[in-house]
């Protein structure tokens, strides 16, 4: 039953931007942590500028890549348009995570003592609608013989923590494992980055919700790739990544 708590409003607009929506390329690009843009009725959440701008709310740098993927492949981009503070999509509706309370030294005013009620109208406007229009789009394929390869573009902060992270770039995967051999081999080979497997997150962390809902799912090949913001904070980085990655992504299709 659909609650009557209204989320998003018409100046809001639709929660998923679709791009290229008819690429010829196998891979399909997921980006659910795309902006930090929140609907006009929660105002700032009680966070300050500097919390909103912080990785807290968005991945910096990881729509530019995912669009400069999406751009030389011809494939399909998928991206939620508000903020994960508001429903973070790559979460299922049951996870603490996905419309958080806090986030890593940041409380979030705005998210506190959520009712069930407003959780649910949340995950109706923003989670349902994003990977309904992912199935849709991979359904939409299948049908007309196109194969479908997920591929999901995240950053993550150099430091959490206090912790600095060595890592530059992860290649994330859950029981499906092929796409992600195929590309660390790659990055093996052409090693431009620090670059590991299941760092600085992985599935014990709950991090691969949308690679479990959309590609083992339906069988499908799959990839998580985390990027460290600070190689992707100018076009200049965020052009070079964009390369080096759908090189990876290239070579790990024709494996």
């Amino acid at each position: 039953m659909l609650t009557q708590l209204k989320i998003l409003s018409e100046a809001d607009g639709d929660c998923v931007g679709i791009e290229r929506p008819h690429g010829k390329s196998a891979v399909l690009v997921i980006c659910e942590h795309a902006s930090r843009a929140l609907p006009e009725q929660f105002g700032n959440l009680g966070l300050s500028e500097k919390a909103l701008n912080s990785h807290i709310a968005w991945d910096p740098g990881a729509l530019a890549v995912a669009r400069g993927i999406s751009t030389t492949l011809d494939a399909t981009l998928v991206f939620q348009r508000f903020s994960r503070l508001i429903y973070d999509c790559n979460r299922p509706p049951h996870s603490p995570g996905a419309m958080p309370e806090k986030s890593e030294i940041y409380a979030i005013p705005g998210n506190q003592n959520l009712s069930a009620k407003e959780r649910q109208a949340r995950t109706e406007a923003l989670y349902l609608p994003f990977h309904d229009a992912v199935s849709r789009l991979i359904k939409n394929r299948q049908g007309q013989g196109q194969e479908t390869v997920i591929v999901t573009v995240h950053s993550f902060t150099p430091v959490y923590n206090g912790k600095a992270r060595d890592v530059e770039l992860g290649i994330l995967h859950d029981a499906d494992s092929r796409l992600a051999d195929s590309m660390l081999a790659g990055a093996a080979d052409a090693p431009l980055y620090k670059t590991e497997r299941n760092e600085p997150y992985g599935p014990e962390d709950g991090v691969t919700h949308t690679l479990i809902l959309h590609g083992l799912s339906n069988g499908l090949r799959n990839v998580m790739i985390e990027i460290r913001n600070d190689l992707i904070s100018d076009d200049a980085g965020q052009g070079v990544m964009a390369d080096y990655l759908t090189g990876l992504l290239q070579q790990g299709l024709e494996a």
